[in-house]
């Protein structure tokens, strides 16, 4: 067993090489003591990138070094030692991160954009999501367990088989072999957007049928009324207070929603579709679906309409028509003035989070940011003067 340590800006990382059983545990033990007692330091790490196997008795001296050192943290564990540590639910009492192998996406295509990553496809068998947040992996780990719950629930759901690190960031890798995303689909077959939409929205429905117990995912009117609480300066007063009172009007939902429900999150695999992108799901009424919709399709790109085709890969006229139909095919109507009551609440909830982004990014004093701000208000105070009640 080899024992090296090197202090840097107040991290004493601890490199273990080879085994540690029952006959070297506490010649380790002593070694990694005194490396700490002979290094003033405010983390410690262990890399065990060289960690071949860990028994029962080097697992014992983990537990005592972490008694002593309460924000211990364990990095690069191969996948067997990993797996020894999370079969002893070590993994539960502290952070434990596995030796990743490295992707490149340079050359590869991108399929699909999300609120937190991008989607790539690696070859015609696998695609990987790219974070943009280099610390992603405690989103990563909850990507996946939303990705899990709703699979448990019947929604047809890909599941990432493995983390790998992409540059300076992560990115979960799915099998998807041969699939398509309905964006290529309706590029390639235009003639049957109305096949594809049917579909989208037989799926959505099943989504919103499905009930979460509590505390399995977020609760959206939560997160709204923070983005109308974070526009409360940036508002008048009139109208923040009423978006405050008709958001919070809205009944807790109990049904699943996905949050970023589109054409480029959605993957059909042999006749099957599959979703993907699963971090935005939650719970509560469709309406805030459909706001999140209308963004994708409509608000993105309302001052610029080439956004569409770079984002989605259709053009804007195309992204409209699948916003209208969707909402005609969900609600069974071709009724202008049913749509048109829908349509305004779901535009109010979207404009709210348009300019809540922009502001956060900090975006106002940007060309495009400015024009977008002008815009939703523009909307918001026309919106705001004939909807009363959103149910």
């Amino acid at each position: 067993m080899n024992v090296e340590g090197q202090l840097e800006n107040g991290t004493l990382t601890v490199r273990l090489e080879g085994r540690i059983d029952s006959a070297n545990s506490a010649e380790t033990e002593q070694r990694i003591m005194a490396l700490l007692g002979g290094n003033h330091h405010e983390k410690t790490v262990l890399d065990i990138q060289k960690l071949e196997y860990i028994s029962s008795a080097g697992l014992r001296v983990i537990l005592r070094l972490r008694k002593l050192e309460s924000g211990l943290k364990i990095v690069n564990a191969s996948s067997e030692v990993y797996e020894i540590f999370d079969m002893t639910g070590f993994t539960d009492m502290m952070q434990i991160e596995k030796a990743y192998r490295h992707l490149s996406v340079d050359g590869c295509k991108a399929i699909g954009q999300g609120a937190n990553g991008t989607v790539y496809r690696l070859n015609e068998d696998t695609i990987v999501k790219v974070y943009r947040n280099p610390d992603s992996l405690a989103d990563i780990r909850r990507e996946r367990e939303l990705a899990r719950t709703a699979f448990v629930l019947g929604i047809p759901t890909a599941i990432p088989y493995d983390v790998v690190k992409v540059g300076n960031s992560y990115g979960s890798v799915f099998e998807l072999l041969n699939a398509e995303s309905f964006a290529e689909l309706i590029a390639a077959n235009p003639e049957k957007l109305d096949e594809y939409i049917h579909t989208s929205v037989e799926i959505l429905k099943k989504i919103h049928s499905t009930e979460v117990s509590p505390g399995v995912v977020p609760e959206v009117k939560t997160i709204v009324l923070e983005w109308v609480e974070y526009l409360k300066d940036d508002l008048p007063q009139e109208q923040y207070q009423k978006l405050h009172r008709l958001i919070d009007g809205i009944p807790e939902g109990r049904y699943m929603l996905h949050g970023d429900y589109h054409i480029k999150n959605m993957m059909q695999q042999n006749g099957e579709v599959l979703l993907i992108d699963m971090d935005t799901l939650s719970k509560g009424a469709p309406i805030f679906e459909f706001a999140f919709n209308f963004l994708t399709y409509i608000g993105f790109s309302e001052n610029d309409h080439g956004d569409s085709m770079r984002f989605l890969g259709i053009p804007y006229e195309t992204a409209v028509q699948i916003w209208e139909k969707t909402l005609r095919f969900y609600y069974e109507t071709d009724d202008k003035e049913k749509l048109s009551y829908i349509a305004d609440r779901a535009m109010l909830i979207g404009y709210v989070r348009l300019l809540q982004r922009t502001f956060r990014r900090k975006e106002q004093d940007t060309p495009s940011g400015r024009k977008r701000v002008e815009t939703c208000r523009k909307h918001l105070a026309e919106l705001l003067e004939r909807v009363d009640s959103i149910g």
